[in-house]
């Protein structure tokens, strides 16, 4: 196998784990219908969060290693789209999305009770076009990568 492939490969494991793990989140929260699940869904997301991260910065270093290796891809649409992507949902995964979920939390560990307070569940819908902007992003990419339209 050459350096290239094994970079390939790389990129690959991290698209299906780091990807793969960002579509768990919002099922994980959604489910939660107390105050003692709200907290425990907050606490796994944090873990789950730990691999998108890795493999998310994973993709794009090897990606871009990708493209150092092969100059020639800074040539071709799906590969600068792909990059363009990427970088556009960053504003989404980085500042507006812990945000939200930082206020989740506030709310859920200083709510007393079992039942689950109504401003816990607004901000989780509020999530709901932020995850469907992200995970179209998601499909979008492993489309742009799987097939190279142009």
């Amino acid at each position: 196998m050459t350096i290239y492939g094994l970079i390939v490969l790389i990129h690959v494991v991290a698209a299906v784990t780091g990807l793969g793990a960002s579509f768990a989140m919002p099922i994980v929260l959604k489910h939660a219908k107390t105050t003692e699940q709200a907290r425990y869904s907050l606490s796994l997301n944090q873990k789950i969060e730990k691999v998108v991260k890795i493999g998310s910065i994973a993709l794009l270093l090897t990606g871009l290693i990708l493209g150092a290796l092969n100059t020639a891809l800074f040539t071709k649409g799906w590969y600068i789209l792909s990059i363009v992507i990427y970088l556009a949902v960053q504003f989404v995964v980085a500042g507006i999305m812990p945000k939200k979920v930082k206020k989740m939390e506030e709310i859920i560990h200083a709510h007393n009770g079992d039942d689950l307070p109504k401003e816990f569940s607004k901000i989780n819908l509020e999530l709901k076009p932020y995850n469907t902007i992200l995970h179209t992003s998601a499909v979008l990419l492993i489309i742009l990568m799987s097939l190279k339209p142009f």
